[in-house]
């Protein structure tokens, strides 16, 4: 991971945004490692979307879950297993009934500890958020699909299959439009690559346009994405048509013999050019190399394969 110094990346409750009829989402305010957090309720339940980093920005956010809910169920998922997402789940222990996909369950176990180690190495305000972090465990899992009944209301929750990781989920409202995307999408920045040879290769740009592509023909009114601002529709055509041009720039550039160093530097210049108002430019070069990883050896030119 790109290292260099974070603001404390503290949820805020301060802005909490409606979003339709019972669902909120408290958002980013564009601070590295807080995700947007949601809350969509029924007659009897709500879901609490991602717990942000740590047990106390978790601890927050059940306060404000528990003070929401007013004697409702409580539910949490997490959209993947990355720490800012799911590394406050252990919060919720006895509290909500935490549900997720199978691969993001496996993702915890397998990668989980890991991701501890070197997210406590960017720096003191991060290890201060994750002191005391235990990885959590699910208490349901679901394979591919997942209808919950809150009440009156039944939100989807979808196992896309790898993409941004191997467990990446979507949440979606019927009814209203609403999804939430998790790190599939982000707002006005660079898509977020972690691909971190040999430990974790699971991250696949081809998989990510495809999802992207499927998620965009669906029309959603409300996007919400993992960081960043809430959108529309638009949003999910502008991080697909990104992924693309990024597969594209370096698969021309390895049909043409380029190195790989030399492919990521001319491309990082060349989409800073192109989106000079996005952040964190940092993750052009991972997202370059899991292509490269991808580049299919049996094109035959510039067109070939695609």
């Amino acid at each position: 991971m790109t290292e260099y110094p974070y603001a404390d990346p503290v949820v805020d409750l301060t802005h909490v945004q409606e979003l339709g009829r019972d669902v909120v989402v408290i958002p980013n305010r564009n601070v590295d490692l807080v995700p947007n957090i949601g809350l969509v309720g029924g007659s009897h339940s709500v879901l609490v979307i991602d717990t942000g980093l740590g047990p106390r920005n978790a601890e927050q956010v059940l306060r404000f879950a528990t003070s929401y809910a007013n004697g409702r169920r409580l539910y949490l998922t997490t959209t993947h297993f990355h720490p800012e997402h799911a590394f406050g789940a252990q919060v919720f222990a006895g509290e909500a009934t935490y549900l997720v996909n199978t691969a993001q369950a496996d993702d915890l176990t397998t990668k989980g500890d890991g991701y501890l180690r070197m997210f406590r190495e960017l720096g003191e305000p991060v290890a201060r958020e994750l002191e005391d972090v235990r990885i959590p465990a699910p208490d349901v899992t679901y394979d591919d699909t997942y209808a919950l009944d809150l009440g009156g209301r039944s939100v989807h929750l979808s196992a896309t299959g790898r993409a941004h990781s191997k467990g990446d989920q979507v949440v979606t409202v019927p009814g209203e439009g609403i999804i939430f995307t998790g790190d599939l999408a982000e707002a006005d920045q660079f898509a977020i690559f972690p691909w971190f040879p040999p430990y974790d290769v699971d991250v696949s740009g081809v998989r990510w346009i495809e999802v992207m592509d499927r998620l965009a023909a669906e029309r959603h009114r409300i996007v919400v994405p993992g960081h960043g601002e809430v959108g529309d529709a638009g949003l999910l055509a502008q991080v697909r048509d990104y992924l693309t041009e990024l597969r594209d720039e370096t698969w021309r550039r390895r049909d043409s013999g380029v190195s790989e160093e030399t492919t990521a530097a001319e491309i990082r210049a060349l989409m800073i050019r192109r989106h000079p108002d996005w952040r964190l430019p940092e993750w052009i070069d991972r997202g370059v190399g899991c292509l490269c990883s991808e580049y299919p050896r049996d094109r035959t030119g510039p067109g070939g394969g695609d």
